[in-house]
């Protein structure tokens, strides 16, 4: 039975809690309820859930380092439970996609992103699933990093918690589904021909 490895990112301690960079914890969060599980600290420096997700052995991470250093722990977990890159999905802030939006994809680059990028380093690979949580951009000439570090706006609270039970949704639906199917799901609209740029 294959197992999969579900990582979600962000920034330990409570002062981080509420931030859009840590997005990916909170939708980790949402997918520990679902497994009816509480997560435990693991020597993999992680906080861990291991349980049944739609049908299959998961294991929920939350990386207990900061993010710019999330590679280890990933490396370590996928040694120490024997996943596979391919069966793993990291769940994360995403810059480039508007606020309220979800993408999912296979491979690619970091995008600028220290948790991506360190995950891709330890693992000597790009070929993982990723979720990506759009947060969007950082109004006026706001620095971005200062941006994912801030809580969500009063605003996007309001639809956080569905957002969140989405994401949660699309990470099932990666294991129940694959990629493709997950993608036509979920984001339809790309497999509309783009809008010329104005």
């Amino acid at each position: 039975m294959d197992r999969w490895l579900i990582v979600g990112l962000g920034n330990p301690g409570p002062e981080y809690a509420g931030n859009r960079h840590n997005a990916g914890f909170m939708v980790l969060d949402e997918l520990a309820a679902r497994v009816g599980g509480r997560f435990k600290t693991h020597k993999a420096h992680a906080e861990v859930v291991e349980g049944r997700l739609a049908g299959a052995s998961v294991v929920l991470a939350k990386p207990r380092s900061y993010m710019n250093l999330s590679g280890g722990p990933v490396k370590s977990l996928a040694d120490f439970f024997k996943v596979l890159p391919a069966n793993i999905i990291v769940v994360h802030d995403e810059l480039d996609i508007p606020y309220g939006a979800l993408r999912v994809k296979l491979g690619g680059g970091d995008n600028g992103h220290n948790g991506l990028r360190s995950i891709t380093k330890s693992l000597a690979t790009k070929d993982y699933l990723r979720v990506r949580f759009g947060v969007g951009r950082p109004p006026g000439r706001m620095d971005a990093a200062d941006y994912v570090l801030r809580d969500f706006a009063t605003a996007e609270r309001k639809d956080l918690p569905f957002l969140v039970d989405r994401a949660a949704d699309v990470a099932e639906s990666l294991i129940t589904s694959g990629l493709e199917a997950t993608q036509n799901a979920f984001h339809p609209s790309d497999l509309k021909p783009a809008k010329p740029p104005r």
